[in-house]
């Protein structure tokens, strides 16, 4: 079976189907027989949902017609289970879920309740069945999806997965913690809550300080470890989709970082990830942090902990809910341009600024005998400074710039690369 994925596509408008990239991008996706891609953005049109009080950091929509496109470029697989499935609330939701059933695309990781979200979907092909599950690590919690028990209806929403982040710190750290906490009072609630019985107390050598527990260790710093509960849930989850299916892939949106770099994956992502490959996953497809992360090879199958942005049309935003003003700190009687201007400080810093965050790579792989066969890389870049209907758009690479990073960042991982024209060849 072969594969061909993309990371996320924040897409705002429709694509020309005559734009200098298209049939590159075309021709290297349709060579997978599954082809999936991140759908960052919902599906509504304008005056259908009214903005949520919180978002993903822009709020994002666009009409579903952005769906033909995507599909005769090659894509037949896709999720919206990323940070911005509720930039529209629940309407924009829905909105999204109904586009999508109705466009054909096989899809995971949203649903009317926890057990549909979480459910394996699937993909009919000549060369076998794929499911296709999507989980989510970076959400809002009133995103999170509920289960439907007994008599009382579930929740919609996404299949988020949980972390715990622990900080470890030396015994003089703790005792000055300690001290901080009772001098300053920080706890007085959580301790009265406690002691009411609807709250447990931490054990003696963990304090906790505002949303974070430290706890005495020796080796200081951040510790994340995913949630069991919620691991347990996927986990299932690929246990079902194996029986169904031939083969398994698991999307991955994550936002979480290791120390100030946001190439280096969290540790939950790491156990995550590896615990879908050793519970029969055929591929982990990473995507969310809107810059290339490393590639990994664990147990014959690939990890891609972050493909990058395939599709970027920040600029394209036709408006705006007053909540996205109002955090920016812009009146609403402004245009969007002047919204975004004033964010991205006159256009000279976020997502659409920084060359890493527009650099991408499209893999072509191919699973034989449940080993992987070979892994090959299209390394592509969305233009920017240009015409408005190519913003954004990708286009095969032309230098060096992504294989020297992401060859460089893999090696900790033991993937080799080299270059073959403008293909990167990987080798493990």
């Amino acid at each position: 079976m072969k594969f061909t994925a993309a990371g996320d596509a924040i897409i705002q408008k429709r694509i020309p189907e005559n734009y200098k990239g298209f049939k590159d991008m075309k021709e290297f996706i349709e060579q997978g027989d599954a082809r999936f891609f991140n759908l960052e953005t919902t599906l509504n049109r304008e005056g259908e949902c009214f903005g949520s009080q919180f978002s993903g950091g822009t709020y994002i929509r666009a009409n579903p017609e952005v769906l033909i496109e995507l599909k005769k470029m090659g894509f037949n697989m896709t999720s919206f289970n990323n940070n911005h499935a509720f930039d529209f609330s629940f309407e924009g939701l829905y909105r999204t879920l109904d586009n999508l059933n109705e466009s054909g695309l096989v899809h995971a990781g949203v649903g009317m309740n926890l057990d549909e979200a979480a459910a394996p979907k699937f993909l009919d092909t000549a060369e076998g069945r794929v499911a296709l599950i999507s989980i989510n690590t970076s959400f809002n919690p009133a995103m999170m999806a509920g289960r439907q028990i007994g008599r009382v209806k579930g929740r919609p929403g996404i299949f988020g997965v949980r972390h715990d982040k622990t900080v470890v710190v030396s015994e003089d750290t703790l005792k000055l913690l300690k001290d901080v906490e009772e001098r300053t009072q920080i706890n007085v609630s959580d301790n009265i809550i406690i002691k009411e019985g609807y709250g447990n107390p931490l054990p003696e050598d963990k304090v906790k300080i505002g949303d974070l527990i430290f706890e005495l260790g020796e080796n200081e710093g951040i510790q994340t470890k995913v949630n069991k509960q919620d691991m347990d849930l996927l986990l299932k989850s690929i246990e079902e989709a194996k029986f169904l299916a031939d083969y398994v892939i698991v999307s991955m949106h994550s936002h979480q970082m290791t120390g100030e770099s946001k190439e280096i994956p969290a540790d939950f992502h790491k156990e995550i990830a590896r615990g879908c490959i050793d519970a029969g996953a055929d591929a982990v497809i990473g995507h969310g942090p809107h810059l290339l992360r490393p590639i990994e090879v664990y147990k014959d199958r690939p990890i891609f902990y972050s493909l990058g942005d395939f599709i970027l049309q920040l600029y394209s935003i036709e408006f705006a809910p007053h909540d996205f003003y109002n955090k920016v700190g812009v009146s609403s009687d402004k245009t969007v341009h002047e919204l975004l201007k004033t964010r991205s400080k006159n256009f000279t810093i976020g997502l659409m600024e920084d060359r890493k965050m527009v650099q991408s790579v499209i893999p072509f792989w191919e699973i034989e005998d449940g080993k992987l066969k070979y892994l090959k890389l299209l390394p592509i870049e969305a233009q920017t400074k240009c015409k408005k209907s190519d913003e954004g758009l990708p286009l095969i690479a032309n230098d060096d710039d992504i294989y020297n990073r992401l060859s460089k960042m893999c090696e900790p991982y033991g993937l080799k690369m080299k270059k073959n024209g403008k293909i990167i060849e990987c080798s493990w």
